[in-house]
């Protein structure tokens, strides 16, 4: 009786100051997140308020919430789903983790912390928080395909996560890591995930089916979460996170063409442990601990938000996303939470790192947990801010990159270049990790080397000259080969998205290929770098890494802007051969003034003018009519480019022509806009110059529910 005492007098202290405090909170329009932060801090061992609950109960209570909240993202994110983003978002999450685990290293070591406190400080900022979002989202009302871009990023992300643990547990045991425990390890993880979903597959599905057939809502409830829970212990018997275990298990379930019914019976049990699991984290909140490292959680918090900031955006944008929703991505998954305290967890417990990482880690959590609503809502209008400062020719280049990487996606590969280009990344891998090995290889060598020739008449110094001239001789080879070997592979699929004319033909598509080559080695070699200086981190001197990457970057950097430059003057000419064509194809059929506008399909061929043009997509005519939205506004008030990711490259009016317009300049009825973009790009700008908006469940516009542009 005693144990059910305490654990109902917990629970009745947790929600009751909880909905005091989200009440108060959603008075004052503040995030309720918030709010529960603050109810754990009330009702926790800190501030000194005379009423406190049973911490080890209510994070007992909290892995409920982190199970049905993961749960219920399987729900929404079906494992057909994750297969049709895991190329795209696979990149993004590789360029995160790996950039966020390269800063807080730094960090860690100009903060004065030893190496293996550095080691989980760049394990702790780089994963961000599934919960966190799914709330967050939740709570601002974002769906469409751009979370699916979001939660495909963070399953990834939670994947590396189980992987990092593994790692750090063994190098925090003594053991260290070893390439044969790391294939080991990974090859668990594979051999359970392989287990888990096909058996799933086979069951799953089956019996959810059956059992809604029964029409019994009661049993439907009953057995969703029976399976919830299920799946969550499975992963935990075998040793990884229970949100695994609970997104598979929701994954499984949405397979069954159910997920709606499913869902909505779950979403009252999942919304209110999902407010316990946050006010555990407010019961974490040590003010005085906070206080006394105040400088390193102001830090982490900056480098967690920019640095999250940055790697996304970038990541998502070499994954063919427009500016927009690469900055939206970005922002939204500025924010650390459940992993970061596993990982943090670990270190503290097995003594390697000070007691001081683990509140430094949840005080970062809520720091930005706190922001991430606002980013939500400010990233819209972030990502307009950012697209108007954009340079011309880049603005152009932002503009057009999304159509070539959606031409390489679906131009079939009909010169067979398939083998060569799987044989190109193997050998990219494997100059990145070769180049890794001897970086480390040099550091273990040296002191061995030392100790031998310290009884000889050779110097020291001469011997680890020798070694360093031997490594340089090796390593210089292998970095000027992944150059190499990614313009190779960059120009490979360039070819495949801008294929080459006939031989007696002049090759249209050279300027934009070569844009497209500078931008993919550009990328290719950053990633790979920055997978070696992750590696090598701790065991080189602070930054020799990161400042040859730099040098390196910054040469292919300015290839690119050059090869931008002459994209600018590339697409000016074309925009004047489409005007020619449009003109002609609309001589006989003048536009009706009053009629609709649409996106028009004018008497010429356009064949000719695709041919002519390759790599700016495909342009097509759009009549603006005195009914439409756009008539009288100003390319800034409509943010045709900011908001839809389409590129207008050129203005027909009467026996006027505007070329490549800025954002002054007003349209008319009358006008004849050539478009250019992907086909999601342009039917996005048809519907925002027809009626002023874009359809909610596409990737566009702002995540607070912005489907209107606003009267200028």
């Amino acid at each position: 009786m005693a144990d059910a005492h305490a654990f109902l007098a917990n629970l009745t202290l947790v929600l009751c100051v909880a909905a005091l405090t989200t009440f108060v909170f959603q008075r004052i329009r503040q995030p309720v997140v918030f709010g529960y932060l603050v109810a754990g801090m009330i009702i926790g061992p800190y501030i000194g308020v005379p009423i406190f609950a049973d911490r080890s109960m209510v994070t007992t209570l909290s892995e409920l919430g982190v199970i049905l909240l993961m749960f219920g993202l399987g729900l929404e994110f079906s494992l057909r789903k994750l297969a049709e983003v895991a190329p795209t978002v696979g990149l993004i999450a590789l360029v995160d983790t790996s950039a966020m685990f390269g800063f807080g290293y730094l960090s860690g070591q100009l903060l004065g912390w030893t190496t293996l406190e550095s080691v989980f400080t760049g394990a702790i900022v780089a994963i961000s928080s599934t919960t966190i979002i799914v709330k967050a989202f939740a709570e601002q009302g974002v769906r469409g395909r751009f979370t699916e871009l979001v939660y495909g990023i963070l399953i990834i992300e939670d994947l590396i996560a189980i992987f990092l643990i593994a790692m750090l547990t063994t190098v925090a045991s003594g053991a260290g890591v070893s390439a044969g425990a790391v294939g080991a390890t990974a090859g668990k993880l594979a051999l359970f995930l392989a287990l888990f979903i096909g058996l799933g597959l086979l069951v799953v599905p089956r019996v959810v089916r059956a059992v809604v057939k029964l029409e019994r809502p009661e049993t439907t409830l009953v057995v969703s979460l029976g399976l919830c829970f299920g799946g969550a212990l499975l992963a935990l018997d075998a040793g990884y996170s229970v949100a695994l275990g609970a997104f598979i298990a929701g994954s499984l379930v949405a397979e069954s063409g159910e997920a709606k019914r499913v869902e909505h019976l779950v979403v009252g049990v999942r919304d209110m442990f999902g407010a316990v699991f946050f006010v555990s984290v407010g019961m974490m909140i040590d003010p005085r601990l906070v206080a006394e490292n105040w400088v390193a959680v102001v830090v982490l918090s900056v480098v967690v938000v920019v640095g999250k900031l940055l790697a996304v955006t970038v990541g998502a944008f070499l994954s063919g996303n427009d500016v927009r929703t690469s900055t939206q991505a970005g922002m939204s998954l500025t924010q650390i939470g459940e992993f970061a305290f596993i990982i943090a967890a670990v270190g503290t417990t097995t003594g390697v790192v000070g007691e001081f990482l683990y509140p430094v880690a949840v005080a970062v959590s809520a720091v930005t947990t706190l922001t991430t609503p606002i980013a939500i809502r400010a990233s819209g209008a972030f990502a307009t801010f950012v697209d108007r400062r954009l340079p011309r020719p880049l603005q152009t280049f932002v503009g057009l990159y999304g159509t070539w990487i959606a031409s390489l996606r679906t131009t079939p590969d009909a010169a067979g270049t398939a083998p060569l280009v799987r044989r190109k990344i193997r050998l990219l891998i494997l100059d990145t990790a070769l180049l890794a090995a001897v970086v480390i290889g040099t550091v273990f060598a040296r002191p061995v080397l030392l100790a031998r020739f310290s009884a000889s008449t050779v110097a020291p110094a001469w011997a680890s000259a020798a070694l360093y001239a031997t490594a340089m001789l090796i390593a210089v080879p292998l970095m000027f080969g992944i150059v190499r070997v990614a313009g190779a592979l960059a120009s490979l699929l360039a070819y495949r998205a801008l294929p080459q004319g006939s031989a007696n033909r002049l090759d249209y598509a050279e300027t934009p290929r070569q844009v497209l080559v500078a931008t993919l080695q550009l990328g290719l070699v950053a990633v790979s770098g920055l997978v070696v200086v992750v590696v090598t981190e701790p065991f080189v001197p602070l930054g020799r890494g990161v400042a040859v990457l730099a040098f390196v970057v910054g040469w292919l950097t300015v290839v690119f802007w050059r090869r931008t430059a002459d994209l600018y003057g590339h697409t000016r000419a074309g925009a004047q051969v489409l005007l020619s064509a449009i003109s002609k194809g609309f001589a006989a059929t003048a536009p009706n003034a009053t009629a609709t506008a649409t996106a028009a399909t004018p008497s010429r061929d356009m064949s000719t003018v695709h041919r002519v043009l390759p790599g700016l997509g495909d342009p097509i005519p759009f009549v603006v009519t005195e009914g439409s939205y756009a008539a009288g506004r100003t390319l800034r008030d409509l943010q045709l480019r900011s908001i839809t990711g389409a590129v207008l490259l050129a203005i027909t009016r009467g026996d006027d022509n505007v070329l490549l317009p800025v954002g002054a300049e007003q349209l008319r009825a009358g006008d004849i806009l050539a478009l250019a973009g992907t086909g999601d790009a342009i039917r996005q700008a048809s519907a925002l110059l027809s009626r002023g908006e874009i359809d909610l469940e596409e990737p566009r516009g702002s995540l607070d529910s912005m489907h209107t542009v606003p009267s200028a």
